[in-house]
């Protein structure tokens, strides 16, 4: 077996002693096949390497009153070479970003968070507590980091409070934030994207696809996915020009509005909210529940499966799609539709069932 040495080197060496208050930049090389950033505040821009093969690059940019009293530690943690940016407080203040937000979550000594999911739980594991807010006082210091990455890198993105910009890369991708908005185009490969409260958004994505947020919207169009999930706790998921073999979709309370979907494998799923699916071409297997909500499924002509169709309070509507039926109530239906070669179930719990032909 062959091991790998990563070496980190600073492409500034040298700097002169930053003046307090004044915004300090640097750039550093992330060598090795691995990497991941830290940061606790600030705005994220993930971009392509100007050439393919190389290292990735991480361009710094200190910001704040108190800007020259942060830190940048670089070295092999856990498997891969890292970046970290060390906040010395267990306050992080910024009355300028506004005062209507309020983020807490712990940080481990060596600068790293969130990768075990810590603002999802309250309290976390390990590391001291770190609350970054726009009230009061503590330190007032933030960082914008731009991240270059060559084709076909592992790269993992951590961000505490902040903004998040990915376009047009192409590797095994994951950012995590706290709180703050995702946004992404034009991907290729594995992406991940993680937000605790914030809204996701991606546009041209190809690929193994993974976009969640605890609390906001998520909006994707013109995927090709080999596998598609899209996950909001609370908020809507809007899904557009999608192609993926395995799709699934849900939120915990919220509406699901796809249109132009198709897939081999589909699901889509509400704890509260309404469903309308609009679908391109016929399915091996889809499933569609609302804990309390309408389900609309627009289906092509050609389609193919067998039905099960039931509410547990509201009206079945066929809508002219003829279905060649084995059970009929009110409240449920089972049949089949054209050469019954996929299966369809949709299942709410109180709410309507509408089937249309597109």
């Amino acid at each position: 077996m062959t091991t790998h040495r990563f070496v980190l080197v600073p492409l500034v060496a040298l700097l002169a002693t930053p003046t307090v208050g004044v915004a300090q930049s640097a750039s550093y090389v992330l060598k090795g096949d691995s990497v991941a950033v830290y940061n606790l505040v600030g705005e994220l821009r993930l971009e392509p390497a100007s050439a393919r093969g190389g290292d990735v690059t991480v361009e710094l940019r200190r910001g704040g009153a108190d800007a020259a009293q942060l830190e940048v530690r670089t070295g092999p943690l856990r498997g891969r070479e890292t970046l970290r940016v060390i906040y010395p407080d267990d306050v992080i203040s910024l009355p300028d970003w506004g005062r209507g937000w309020n983020t807490t979550l712990r940080v481990r000594d060596d600068g790293t968070f969130g990768d075990g999911g810590e603002w999802r739980r309250e309290g976390g594991r390990g590391g001291r507590q770190v609350r970054i807010t726009g009230r009061g006082r503590g330190l007032e210091a933030y960082a914008d980091l731009r991240v270059t990455v060559p084709a076909g890198k592992r790269v993992a993105l951590y961000v505490g409070v902040g903004k998040a910009f990915v376009s047009n890369v192409d590797g095994v991708i994951r950012v995590h934030v706290a709180s703050g908005d995702v946004t992404a185009d034009r991907t290729r490969g594995t992406l991940k994207i993680e937000t605790g409260s914030g809204n996701v958004d991606l546009r041209d994505g190809a690929g193994d696809v993974s976009l969640a947020t605890g609390s906001g919207d998520v909006t994707a169009s013109a995927l090709r996915a080999t596998r598609l999930r899209l996950e909001t706790g609370s908020g809507n998921v809007t899904l557009s020009d999608a192609v993926a073999a395995e799709l699934h979709v849900e939120t915990g309370s919220g509406d699901v509005t796809a249109s132009g979907a198709q897939g081999d494998n589909l699901s889509f799923e509400t704890g509260s909210g309404n469903v309308d699916v609009a679908l391109l071409a016929a399915f091996r297997t889809l499933a569609i529940e609302t804990g309390s909500g309408d389900v609309t499924l627009r289906v092509p002509p050609t389609i193919g499966a067998e039905v099960d169709l039931e509410t547990g309070s509201g009206d079945i509507d066929l809508g002219g799609v003829t279905l060649q039926v084995r059970r009929l109530a009110q409240d449920h239906i089972t049949g089949t539709i054209g050469d019954g070669r996929g299966r369809l179930s949709i299942e709410t719990g109180s709410g309507n069932v509408r089937l249309v032909k597109s």
